[in-house]
């Protein structure tokens, strides 16, 4: 295989690295290819690609709050030749982005567009409202769009969780048009489980949601109290629906693809299965060597 097939290679796993797992696979990557320049330059468009899917969360300087890595955070100004830079809407700044590094640095202010800023406002704050009430560690970025009436609401919640072997992350996106009276939205949820194995939960579900008109019309701060209240409404529904899938699974799915315990109802000790063997090999000598003298009783009694 030569130094390109590696690299695609590479970058293939590394497209497909579980949440919060992205530097263990780089990292074996790393040791596989044995050149850091190659990997670097090689690598660093799948590490793009990779976080902007992601949404990937950084801390951005000078602020309390974590923004959200993704296309529709990407500043009008940046270009694939020079440094990518981000916005972070609930700061009124952008930034620049390493990809490698995952690190934020540079944070300069923008100007919003004065017509849209009040309902995004209100939408950023009712979402992060929603994400307090919800997810335990989330984060939640409002963007406006070049479009009249138009809004970007992405959702992303990361809980890692190496002590026992598993992580996961959830991501939901929305693209509000209030034009139109409708949400188009998806959920993406990724959970890794490595103990004694490797089993990965990959879901996508897409909704689309009719905004009614008394909600396009009303106040902002009313307006995105309504549009939140519908995601949530969406979304523990959907969460209602994996919950009584995996119970369903577990009960019986999963238990018929399992092995039935033997007659002990134990599981096998494998680090002992010498120790059984010795035992029954044992035990059947015992009882043949109970019909010899049982045999050799019989026949003197006949003498």
């Amino acid at each position: 295989m030569d130094s390109k097939e590696r690299i695609e290679t590479a970058a293939a796993f590394l497209l497909q690295a579980p949440p919060g797992e992205i530097n263990d696979v780089l990292n074996d990557v790393r040791t596989i290819i044995s050149d850091d320049e190659l990997l670097q330059d090689g690598v660093y468009p799948a590490l793009r690609d990779y976080n902007l899917a992601q949404f990937i969360v950084v801390e951005v300087p000078g602020v309390q709050h974590q923004a959200i890595i993704s296309e529709a955070a990407r500043a009008p100004e940046s270009t694939e030749d020079g440094p990518e830079r981000f916005v972070d809407p609930r700061s009124k700044s952008t930034y620049q982005f390493d990809h490698l590094t995952l690190e934020a640095s540079d944070p300069q202010p923008v100007e919003v567009d004065s017509d849209s800023e009040p309902l995004r406002a209100a939408l950023e704050s009712s979402a992060l409202k929603y994400i307090h009430a919800h997810f335990q560690e989330g984060v939640a970025s409002v963007f406006s769009s070049t479009k009249a009436n138009q809004y970007t609401i992405q959702i992303v919640s990361n809980k890692y969780n190496p002590t026992n072997y598993w992580s996961g992350r959830w991501r939901s996106e929305y693209l509000v048009n209030l034009s139109d009276n409708k949400i188009e939205g998806k959920i993406l949820i990724n959970v890794h489980y490595y103990e004694q194995g490797n089993v990965q939960l990959a879901t996508t579900h897409t909704l689309n949601l009719k905004v009614p008109t008394a909600v396009v019309t009303a106040a902002p701060p009313a307006s995105a109290s309504k549009i939140l209240a519908l995601i949530e409404d969406a979304e523990g529904k959907y969460q209602s629906t994996l919950q009584g899938t995996y119970t369903t699974m577990s009960e019986k799915t999963y238990k018929n693809l399992r092995r039935a315990l033997p007659l002990t109802r134990q599981k096998m000790d494998w680090d002992k299965v010498l120790g059984y063997r010795l035992g029954a090999e044992l035990n059947s000598s015992k009882g043949m060597f109970s019909n010899s003298a049982a045999t050799a009783a019989a026949a003197e009694d006949d003498e």
